[in-house]
């Protein structure tokens, strides 16, 4: 897609260099190794390494101009002066990455809306597409899973960076595509890598314990949040805000000081979209709401109590965003489950069940463990572990949750990485034993599903957990391949005697 425009002035992306006259670049990069002969290359800050450390061999591939900030400049001051290659210097070199993306791509879907939250995002991104292809739209949700949709294509990050992400959303118009629905992490928010989409709406899910290995702290990590509204969203666009998490009130209040609409989804009585109630049976749930005044019922073939919530952000995206109500609340029955988000995976022969979800926080495994409860009739069995090089403390609190939500855990591997396994679980199990559920450590993360699919007896239900939609274990510097639905579908079939 660098072809969609083969040359543009800097003065057309909208920046100005210290040397004098027109400078033409040919395209776009990050990587020092993807320069080719006249691309403008950024040389952003690092966690690590400042990428003006790189600078040197963006010019021996004949880069065409450099980006970088005011530190940058000074680490590559002499292979700069000796070059005299153009030199942008930039106050906030990420930001003006991201607009420049979107002046050498152009071309986004018409309607552009992006959902932040700890838990849901992908959820609500996936519904409001589904909604949207109900009534007509050529749509996609772009994030955890890669793009979906009318059109399909993997990707790295849950919100990639400006280059790879406007590259996609000109790919997208080009196909036809009208509506996308993107995900933002914090991640992404922080280093601004969504501040070149042009958005109509955006929601708000809920706010937990995570990513504390990359944020200094929990106010740092709701600021990254909130980034998507007091910055990235146009003031005259709408939010879409879930008013049950502790969060919203105060996601609302930066909401209303900008001076957007507001769009709000949960339980109180003031709530523009309000949930009045729900009733569970073991395939999904009945969910009645209230829109202006009028009320409306819909079942959903959802499993977990929180999946209303995601469900009407969804809808709540597509009202904001011109969609009839009636006709979005209509399309509310025909939602399905996201990959690895509550997924069935398995029946046993006694009725007993198996689902898979992505939870991997504290909060998330609370929520899980609670929304599956009222499905079931017997005993609650939860297998989980915990991600390595992340937040260490979160461990615990994982340990604890599931030992007071579940009836029996069993503590796994999950992706430990570089870290000793063993020590992961040890961590996990510190918190575990303070609850009342019985604990088991099973390093193997397939024994342990094995085991945990054994011990499931008529009216029991089986949650795996922390990994979801995700086709590999991290095990070191290696991915190898592990699938949750896969190994409980295998587990079933060979303790119920039947062909896998």
């Amino acid at each position: 897609m660098q072809t969609r425009a083969k040359t543009k002035t800097l003065a057309e992306l909208g920046l100005t260099a210290k040397q004098t006259g027109e400078v033409r670049v040919t395209g776009l990069s990050v990587d020092s190794r993807d320069v080719k002969e006249g691309h403008l290359f950024f040389a952003l800050p690092g966690t690590k390494v400042h990428g003006a450390e790189y600078i040197q061999y963006a010019i021996r591939m004949k880069a065409g101009a450099i980006l970088t900030d005011r530190e940058g400049a000074l680490i590559a001051e002499e292979v700069l002066a000796e070059s005299g290659v153009p030199l942008i210097i930039a106050e906030d070199p990420r930001e003006t990455l991201a607009f420049t993306a979107s002046l050498w791509f152009e071309a986004q879907p018409d309607v552009m809306v992006a959902v932040t939250g700890t838990n849901g995002k992908t959820s609500v991104a996936t519904f409001t597409r589904q909604l949207w292809v109900e009534m007509g739209a050529e749509a996609v949700n772009i994030g955890t899973t890669g793009i979906e949709g009318a059109f399909t294509a993997p990707l790295q990050h849950t919100t990639p960076e400006p280059i790879t992400l406007h590259k996609a959303l000109a790919r997208l118009a080009d196909e036809g595509v009208t509506h996308a629905a993107m995900e933002a992490s914090s991640h992404g928010l922080a280093q601004r890598r969504l501040d070149g989409v042009r958005l109509s709406a955006a929601a708000f899910t809920n706010l937990s314990q995570d990513h504390l290995d990359y944020h200094a702290d929990f106010e740092e990590y709701f600021s990254a949040k909130a980034g998507l509204f007091d910055r990235v969203l146009p003031e005259d666009a709408t939010a879409v805000i879930n008013m049950d998490d502790p969060w919203g009130q105060r996601m609302a209040e930066i909401v209303d000081d900008r001076g957007q609409d507001l769009l709000t989804v949960g339980r109180d009585e003031m709530a523009a979209l309000r949930i009045l109630g729900q009733r569970f049976d073991p395939t999904g749930q009945e969910l009645r709401f209230e829109w202006g005044g009028k009320i409306h019922q819909v079942r959903l073939g959802l499993i977990g109590g929180f999946q209303a919530e995601n469900a009407l952000i969804a809808a709540g995206l597509c009202i904001a965003t011109g969609a009839d109500p009636d006709e979005t609340f209509d399309a509310l029955h025909t939602l399905e489950t996201v990959r690895g988000r509550m997924q069935f995976a398995a029946r046993r022969d006694n009725g007993a069940t198996v689902f898979v979800d992505y939870a991997h926080t504290p909060d998330a495994l609370v929520t899980a463990l609670k929304a599956v409860r009222p499905h079931v009739f017997g005993r609650l069995i939860v297998v989980f572990g915990a991600g390595g090089d992340r937040d260490r403390g979160k461990r615990p609190l994982m340990g604890r949750a599931a030992a007071d939500h579940a009836d029996i855990a069993f503590v796994t591997d999950d992706n430990p990485r570089s870290e000793d396994p063993a020590a992961i679980r040890a961590e996990i199990m510190a918190g575990a034993r303070k609850g009342a559920a019985e604990v088991y450590e099973v390093g193997d993360r397939a024994e342990a599903i094995l085991r945990a699919v054994d011990a499931l007896g008529p009216g029991d239900t089986l949650l795996v957990a922390g990994k979801g939609h995700e086709t590999g274990q991290i095990v070191g510097d290696a991915i190898l391949p592990f699938d949750d639905v896969e190994q409980s579908s295998v587990a079933v079939a060979a303790l119920d005697g039947r062909p896998s």
